[in-house]
């Protein structure tokens, strides 16, 4: 769900440009001043984007989604509803992760990479799921 916000004077906005990178970014997110958002990429309402994050051009961080410090999300992505990158996790380009889906902190997948809804990728036993391809 998209809401609009309205501002001062009865205007109504959907986004707002982000200072760095001048990214598409709704009123309702949150995304740190030191995070990147290329100018042609989107990020929805609820969502929030830590400290030095980067988003790259034509990607879309779709509501509640959360990507924490430091992570990298490659061109054309799509991060789906209430999914969580964590810290220092590279998306590689033209890559979609599903609703509700995790990628532990520090993990790298690779361009076109496809991940189903609620998944997680990098379990909680220490193994070093490195690289996920689509085929």
């Amino acid at each position: 769900m998209n809401e609009e916000v309205e501002l001062e004077k009865g205007v109504v906005t959907k986004y707002r440009r982000h200072s760095n990178g001048g990214g598409f970014v709704s009123p309702k997110a949150h995304v740190d001043a030191t995070a990147f958002v290329a100018s042609t990429a989107y990020v929805e309402n609820g969502a929030s984007i830590g400290r030095d994050a980067w988003v790259g051009a034509g990607s879309w961080i779709d509501r509640d989604a959360m990507l924490g410090a430091h992570a990298f999300i490659g061109a054309n992505v799509h991060i789906g509803a209430g999914a969580v990158v964590s810290d220092s996790a590279r998306i590689g380009s033209h890559s979609r992760i599903g609703a509700n889906a995790r990628i532990v902190a520090g993990h790298h997948l690779e361009r076109d990479a496809m991940i189903p809804d609620n998944a997680v990728v990098g379990g909680t036993d220490g193994s070093k799921t490195r690289y996920v391809r689509a085929a």
